[in-house]
């Protein structure tokens, strides 16, 4: 999910400035332990928006510390907002940062790859059991988003060590087959058209 959009929907429920903008969005990720965005992320999709005229400047805060720019939806930034609900979030699964390590372990030989798959497996199962502590602790009273949320990331991580579990099983079938190679090419000019 791109910032910009949860931005949008925050201001949209009221204006902000950019560090009531930052705390509310991790209050509304579950904090930053789950998704940490710095403020000059914030700042700069702040100035981006404003640059789009999805948002504008409605006010500033004059206190004791720094002047404070508050920041309200545009028209305009509701539709896009409205554009962005009523549309799928499909993630790129295919551009997989651990899939590029296997593959380019299988190059380099010895047996790299098996611990290629231990230290991931090792550390999906950290992940798992950190985000099973956090579910267990939360009061379902009040916290149901978020049970929600540590549920679906438990589904998937349970999907990756059984996807881990698959690889390792076929390794020595896939070690036996090429890797994948680019289309040879002829090198040099083209042939001239007559």
């Amino acid at each position: 999910m791109s910032v910009r959009y949860a931005l949008l929907g925050l201001l949209a429920q009221q204006p902000r400035h950019g560090y009531e903008l930052r705390a509310a969005f991790e209050a509304l990720v579950g904090g930053e332990d789950n998704w940490d965005v710095k403020p000059p992320q914030v700042y700069s999709t702040l100035s981006r928006l404003e640059e789009s005229e999805l948002v504008v400047e409605d006010a500033i805060e004059k206190g004791a510390g720094p002047e404070k720019r508050i920041y309200a939806i545009t028209a305009r930034g509701l539709e896009e907002l409205q554009a962005w609900f009523t549309s799928a979030v499909v993630g790129n699964h295919l551009r997989d940062e651990f899939f590029v390590k296997l593959m380019l372990s299988l190059a380099a030989g010895d047996d790299l790859t098996r611990k290629v798959i231990q230290v991931q497996r090792t550390a999906l199962y950290r992940e798992l059991h950190r985000v099973t502590e956090q579910r267990q602790r939360a009061d379902p009273q009040t916290e149901l988003a978020y049970i929600l949320l540590w549920d679906k990331t438990v589904m998937h991580l349970e999907a990756d060590l059984r996807w881990l579990d698959m690889v390792e099983a076929r390794l020595d079938d896939m070690k036996k087959q090429p890797l994948p190679q680019p289309e040879p090419k002829p090198r040099g000019r083209p042939p001239k058209k007559g």
